[in-house]
This record gives structure tokens, sequence and C-alpha cells, in this order.
């Protein structure tokens, strides 16, 4: 069971990244309103707004979409999976795991650090006027992608315990209203 307590401790780490994603929707809303608000009272804009809510915008997909993996929330293809039995469902999820979504995200974690570490090197800065510094929106990639490598092993890892006995996954699925 030491394996399932490594799968709580990613679930916690998703889960406290999915709570500065939650933060950075508000944030992103308050800033872009302000610097509308500002623009258009004042006739005052500024590039480094626009470019601190496209980093939260990039804070918001990478650090909540290994959370919304865990609860089960991310697209999928339900042609098959509404059809068929919990345990086949289990089976379409780890083969999904290991063939699509694994691969996948090691592929983009392995590409996108050299990406994050020349910016960090160069201390890579925009090039419009009062543009910030590009390294941390880069940074934002490779941890996003690592963290859903982790959390994809913790689904892997529950799948099987569930094939195997040792858990109950909830794999009822609802198909949308069409």
């Amino acid at each position: 069971m030491d394996v399932l307590k490594f799968t709580n401790a990613i679930d916690r780490l998703s889960d406290a990244f999915g709570f500065v994603a939650k933060w950075l929707v508000l944030f992103a809303c308050l800033i872009s309103a302000g610097n509308a608000t500002i623009r258009y009272l004042f006739h005052y804009s500024s590039n480094g707004w626009l470019e601190i809510q496209w980093y939260m915008f990039a804070g918001i997909v990478f650090f909540g979409a290994s959370q919304t993996l865990r609860l089960n929330e991310h697209v999928r293809v339900d042609l098959l999976y509404s059809a068929v039995s919990d345990r086949a469902r289990l089976w379409i999820d780890i083969i999904g795991l290991c063939v699509f979504l694994l691969p996948a995200m090691i592929y983009l974690t392995y590409m996108t650090t050299p990406f994050f570490l020349n910016s960090w090197n160069s201390q890579e800065y925009s090039s419009n006027a009062g543009g910030l510094i590009l390294w941390p929106v880069k940074l934002v990639l490779p941890v996003g992608f690592a963290l859903l490598v982790l959390q994809g092993v913790a689904e892997l890892i529950k799948r099987i315990a569930a094939l195997a006995g040792l858990v109950k996954i909830d794999t009822h699925y609802e198909a949308p209203l069409q």
C-alpha cells in the first residue's frame, strides 16, 4: 500500500497547483478589468499588464490540468467509454494513459525544459515595450507537463489497483446532454 500513499501525495500536489490555478483566474479577471478601465478612462496602457494576463492564463491551464485529470474531468472521447462496463473503462483508462498521455507529456516535458533553460540563462525579456521577463512563463510549461506526468502515473497506479480489487474507483460516466 506504500504505492497508494505515493498516489495520495501526487494528488495533494495536483490539488495544491489547482488551488493556485483557481486564484489565478480571479487575479487575471481583476487585472483584465483594471487594465481595460485604465485604458478607457485614462487612455493609458502597458504591455506588461497585457503580458501578465497571458502569464496567468498559462498558469491556469498548466497548473490546473493535473487536478483536472485527478478529478476525471478531462476531455475524453465517449463513443466507447459510455457503452462499456466499469472494468472495461479501467482498461481503456490504462491504455489511454500508457499509449497517449504519458508518452506525450514525457516528450513535452523533455522538449520544453531547454526552452525554459535558454530563456533563464539569457534572462530573456519580451520584445514589446514595457514587456516582462519571459522565463517565468516558460517555466510553467515543463512544470505543467511534469505535473501531468506525475498525475498520469498516479492515475495508472490507481487503475491497476482497482483492477486488482485493492481500491474502488468510480468509473460512472454520464454522456453530456445533446
